[in-house]
């Protein structure tokens, strides 16, 4: 089993969860619930990985987070 990181945003226009993983080209989905927006980055991911097969080093390596504070 491997394991992604996905970054989750509420738009506030719509009140949807928005969902994407990071350096996958096409792995992104919204939904009304954070249990349902679990199930569909799943789907999407597993979809997704299907154009990598036999090419797994094309595939991002999570390394971490950045705070970056401005004077506004």
């Amino acid at each position: 089993m491997r394991s992604y990181v996905a970054y989750v945003e509420k738009d506030p226009d719509t009140q949807m969860y928005v969902g994407t993983i990071p350096g996958i080209p096409g792995a992104h989905t919204q939904a009304a619930t954070l249990d349902e927006l679990q199930q569909n980055l799943k789907e999407v991911l597993e979809l997704c990985l299907e154009e990598f097969e036999g090419d797994s080093e094309l595939l991002p390596h999570f390394v971490g987070l950045q705070q970056v504070d401005i004077n506004r």
